[in-house]
């Protein structure tokens, strides 16, 4: 749903990891046996919260409202990262498509540059971050995020309920 205290909200695919050991201050070779595996992030930002005070920007209240953030369907744990494509369907319609070997931090570095500031549990799940084509979503429109070999997790924005 889409609150209307959330204003202009944005989709965002991402990739999932999840941690699978409890580790703190771990080097990115390191990082690699901390993974236990992969899923899809369907991420959802309220960029008017988000940028309300250009002084704090307020990231957890922007993403946390209901029906953002879905991940799923299922942890995939015997794939390479580097081989994955990151796709987003609103209303069946591509609106994003790139390679996971193309983000900026490689699962490892983020998993690693995290942990130097606090410690990473089994279970916790990191969001890699998105690419170009996040766009604006409105109240009925699907959004799905489709990864090969891991699967698809769809979400439908809808209306507040008066």
């Amino acid at each position: 749903m889409i609150p209307p205290s959330a204003g202009r909200v944005i989709f965002e695919g991402e990739l999932g990891v999840v941690i699978g050991q409890t580790c703190k201050n771990i080097t990115p070779e390191q990082a690699e046996d901390a993974i236990f595996g992969y899923t899809c992030i369907n991420d959802f930002t309220s960029i008017d919260i988000l940028h309300a005070d250009p002084s704090f920007p307020q990231w957890t209240r922007a993403k946390s409202f209901d029906g953002f953030g879905v991940a799923g369907p299922v942890i995939e744990t015997d794939l390479d990262w580097r081989d994955l494509t990151i796709q987003v369907l609103v209303n069946d319609r591509e609106r994003q498509f790139y390679p996971a070997a193309d983000m900026i931090l490689s699962p490892t570095q983020i998993a690693s540059c995290l942990s130097k500031d606090m410690t990473l549990h089994a279970g916790d799940l990191i969001a890699c971050g998105t690419s170009l084509g996040a766009r604006p979503v409105k109240a009925g429109m699907t959004v799905d995020v489709l990864i090969e070999g891991i699967g698809r997790v769809g979400v439908t924005m809808t209306a507040p309920q008066t």
